[in-house]
């Protein structure tokens, strides 16, 4: 199969959270090792995508994504590995683009990755950059990134690096295909135009505002989209993040979930449960009910390509985790599977593989010499 309508999946932050019921924080050791029981559990449930975040300031701790998601490429064969952010922002795309060009052929293809700013304000500094200019940074250092893996030796020149002469990454990208980019972004209409500009993904976090702010950003990427020329707005391709904490009841959800959100940083002492469940995407309850919010996303933001669920945060334990993936890919990815492709225009792209990409680039080439 070199394609699929729509990919799901799970995606990671890394945060290391006491746990409420328990007073246990984990280690540092002990959260990577949990993830790394997490993106093989995803696989073994028949989940598409496994994500990672890139962080370098505490409570977190993937600092380096490539290392974990590479040894999670070992011991996998099928899911897609993902970055739930890259920063393009203080990272040297240079680096960048060896790091996931490596991490492509490690794992056969099956990579891509989530490019972002970050939030972070002192991370800016530690890397050398500074924050005001995050945005400039955004976009010139994808600019070298797009062309590093597209020419094979590349003469460049900016404001925020020493500039490159006659120089080529290594190793080329697997198959002469990079790793399929999604820009993300919370706020930034930018970072929609640059995807747009591209023709690359636009990944939307989607759990933490209305969803009128991202209808409002996705709509603005998939009108750029077409007036960049690569399609129609249908055609452009998105991703949304998603949060949910699913039991088989729903009260026995509410209950266990309630103190987790209480305590955790990103949400306590702010709206209640109930308020922040009633004004964001985050679905605490059924099956049932996290497929009918998540089925109801194409009619705010348009047929789409790949769907991501948090459910491994705010200082959950691995035993609850991992049964949250067992009834996310036992009864609620596979009903989002066929109610989401019910109906779907021809037009809209599958969401994007290697294999896809190395295809449609051949037929490309084809084409190109039938010309000749």
């Amino acid at each position: 199969m070199t394609g699929q309508q729509m990919q799901f999946g799970i995606f990671s932050v890394g945060d290391v959270t006491e746990d409420p019921t328990t007073g246990r924080t984990p280690t540092d050791a002990q959260r990577l090792q949990d993830i790394l029981t997490i993106a093989q559990h995803a696989e073994e449930v028949g989940l598409d995508v496994f994500a990672l975040g890139e962080h370098h300031n505490p409570p977190f701790v993937p600092s380096s994504p490539t290392t974990v998601l590479g040894y999670i490429a070992g011991r996998t064969e099928r899911i897609l590995l993902s970055t739930a952010t890259t920063l393009i922002t203080t990272n040297d795309p240079v680096k960048i683009a060896e790091d996931y060009a490596t991490l492509q052929h490690v794992a056969g293809g099956r990579v891509d990755l989530v490019l972002g700013r970050g939030n972070t304000g002192p991370v800016y500094p530690w890397f050398g950059q500074d924050i005001r200019q995050g945005i400039p940074l955004a976009v010139e250092h994808y600019a070298l990134l797009h062309r590093l893996w597209r020419q094979e030796v590349v003469d460049w020149e900016g404001r925020f690096r020493t500039p490159l002469q006659g120089f080529t990454t290594t190793p080329r990208p697997l198959d002469g295909v990079p790793p399929f980019v999604w820009h993300g972004s919370i706020r930034s209409p930018e970072i929609a135009e640059q995807a747009a500009y591209y023709g690359d993904g636009f990944f939307a976090n989607n759990i933490f505002w209305p969803a009128e702010h991202y209808q409002r950003l996705i709509g603005y990427y998939r009108q750029r989209f077409e007036h960049y020329g690569h399609g129609t707005p249908a055609q452009a391709t998105v991703g949304l993040g998603g949060q949910a904490f699913v039991r088989p009841r729903s009260q026995d959800a509410v209950d266990e979930f309630r103190p987790y959100f209480d305590h955790a940083p990103v949400y306590g002492h702010g709206p209640s449960l109930e308020e922040f469940t009633a004004q964001t995407p985050l679905t605490v309850g059924s099956p049932q009910q996290v497929v009918d919010r998540y089925a109801g996303m194409r009619d705010l933001f348009g047929d789409y390509q790949r769907q991501l669920f948090l459910v491994d945060h705010a200082g959950l334990p691995l035993k609850t985790v991992l049964e949250q993936l067992d009834l996310l890919g036992g009864e609620i990815v596979p009903v989002l599977r066929r109610e989401l492709a019910v109906g779907r225009p021809a037009e809209v792209p599958d969401a994007p593989t290697h294999a896809a990409r190395v295809a449609a680039l051949a037929a490309q080439q084809e084409s190109e010499a039938a010309t000749v």
